[in-house]
């Protein structure tokens, strides 16, 4: 699904699609919707979407693109899909506390402790 000009890379394990960010800062606008496009896609693409979004090689993110999130997650959750976030920079961590998208979310340390969270 991951096109040449992607800002994703995209790939699935034991039933799990698992999106990781190629951009070390997610701020650009015109990414940022372009991200949410491909994501939304996945997710329609389910009957049931497991998602994993892993932060490993984030180290900034505008609002914009946690509002994208915030959408990602009301697409899933109507199809009794899962989403669940892992390897948040502690940086990027602190601003879900501070907004309690921590609260929202399924985040995890670790891509392996995520998947092992999946039902």
């Amino acid at each position: 699904m991951a096109t040449a000009n992607s800002r994703l890379r995209v790939r699935r394990q034991d039933g799990v699609i698992i999106v990781e960010f190629i951009d070390r800062n997610i701020l650009d606008e015109a990414n940022i919707q372009m991200i949410g496009e491909e994501i939304t896609a996945l997710v329609d693409s389910e009957a049931n979407p497991k998602l994993l979004v892993s932060f490993a090689n984030v180290d900034h993110l505008s609002s914009a693109a946690l509002g994208t999130l915030i959408t990602v997650n009301n697409r899933v959750r109507p199809k009794n899909g899962q989403l669940k976030l892992a390897n948040i920079d502690p940086q990027i961590y602190e601003v879900f506390v501070i907004t309690r998208l921590n609260k929202l979310f399924s985040i995890h340390g670790t891509t392996e402790e995520a998947l092992k969270s999946f039902t």
